[in-house]
C-alpha cells in the first residue's frame, strides 16, 4: 500500500502554524547577570541620584549648591590630579612592561609568573597596601629607620607619604600591574608579519610604529589609560587607611559626610558628592567603551 504524498497531517506536522513565532529562551542565561547589575549598580545609582536632591526636610537643591564650597573644589581637583598623574604614569610604565612580555616567549615561565603577579598586585589595595607602605617607608618603617641610622633623612621637608605625592606613589603599585593586564592582549594582537611587510617595503622601525603599530595600539592605550583613571578616581580604602585626617580627595569627603563624631553628618550632601563621582566615572567609562570597540575590530 502506498502513502499519498499529499497527506495533510504530515504537512501540518512538518511546518509551524502560519503566523506563529517560536519564542527564543536564550535570554534566560542572562537573567542572573541583569539581576546582579540591577541590584548592585542600577539600584545604588538611582538611590544616589534621587538622594542628592533630598534632605531630611524634603526636596532641596542645597546639596548641589554646597558642592561649590572651597574645600570640596580642592578635594575634587586633588582627585582629578591624582587620577590623571597615576593613570598616565602607570599607562606608560605598564605599557613598557607589557611590551617586554609580548616580545618574549608567549609560553615561557617568565610571562606566566609576571602575568600571575600582575593579577594579584592589581587587586592588592586597601588597608593591606597602606600598611605595607607605612611599615616600609613610613615613620618607624624599615627603610626609614635604616636610613636614619645612616644619617639620611627621607623627609627633610615633611612626611610626604601622607600627602598627595605619597598617594601617587602608593597608587602606582596597583596601576602598573593593571595596565599590564589590560594592554597585553592588544600587544599580542600585533602580527609579526606586519613588521616584516614594512621592512620589505623599505620602512624602518620608525615607519612601523608611526604608520602600522602606533595607530592600531593608540585606541587600546588610550582606553587602558581611561580605565586606570577611573580605577584611581574611585579608590577609597587605600587613601582612607593612609590619610585618616581631613578630606584630601573626594571619596574621603563622602565618608566624612556620612559619618561624624560631632553629629554633622549629611547623607544628602554625601549623595551629591557621590553623584559627581558617578558622572565623572560614567563619562570616562563611556569613552573607554568606544575605544575598546574600535580596538576589538582589528583584534578579531
Amino acid at each position: 500500500m502506498t502513502v499519498a504524498a499529499g497527506n495533510p497531517v504530515a504537512k501540518t506536522a512538518s511546518r509551524p502554524r502560519e503566523g506563529g513565532r517560536r519564542i527564543s529562551l536564550d535570554w534566560l542565561g542572562a537573567v542572573p547577570f541583569f539581576g546582579y547589575v540591577g541590584l548592585f549598580l542600577i539600584l545604588p545609582t538611582g538611590i544616589v541620584v534621587v538622594g542628592a536632591f533630598f534632605s531630611n526636610e524634603g526636596p532641596t537643591l542645597a546639596n548641589l549648591s554646597n558642592l561649590t564650597q572651597p574645600f570640596i573644589i580642592t578635594s575634587l581637583i586633588n582627585s582629578l590630579v591624582l587620577s590623571t598623574v597615576t593613570a598616565i604614569a602607570g599607562a606608560f610604565l605598564g605599557a613598557l612592561m607589557a611590551y617586554a612580555l609580548a616580545t618574549g616567549n608567549p609560553n615561557g615561565a617568565l610571562r606566566r609568573i609576571v602575568s600571575a603577579a600582575c593579577g594579584v598586585l592589581a587587586q592588592f589595595g586597601g588597608v593591606i597596601l597602606a600598611f605595607a607602605f607605612i611599615a616600609t617607608i613610613g615613620l618607624g618603617g624599615l627603610v626609614y629607620v635604616s636610613l636614619q641610622n645612616l644619617g639620611i633623612d627621607m623627609y627633610p621637608n615633611g612626611v610626604w607619604l601622607y600627602t598627595l605625592p605619597g598617594l601617587m606613589l602608593v597608587y602606582m603599585y596597583f596601576q602598573i600591574p593593571l595596565m599590564v593586564l589590560v594592554f597585553l592582549p592588544a600587544l599580542d594582537g600585533i602580527r609579526p608579519q606586519w613588521r616584516e611587510a614594512t621592512e620589505s617595503l623599505g620602512g624602518g622601525t620608525w615607519h612601523y610604529w608611526r604608520y602600522v603599530a602606533g595607530p592600531l595600539l593608540t585606541p587600546a592605550f588610550l582606553g587602558a589609560t581611561l580605565l586606570l583613571f577611573a580605577n584611581a578616581f574611585s579608590a577609597y580604602a587605600t587613601v582612607a587607611a593612609l590619610v585618616n585626617q581631613g578630606g584630601i580627595v573626594l571619596p574621603i569627603q563622602i565618608a566624612n559626610a556620612l559619618q561624624s563624631e560631632t553629629g554633622a553628618h549629611d547623607p544628602g550632601f554625601a549623595k551629591a558628592l557621590a553623584l559627581v563621582m558617578v558622572i565623572v566615572v560614567a563619562i570616562v567609562m563611556t569613552l573607554y567603551a568606544l575605544l575598546s570597540r574600535r580596538t576589538a575590530k582589528w583584534l578579531r
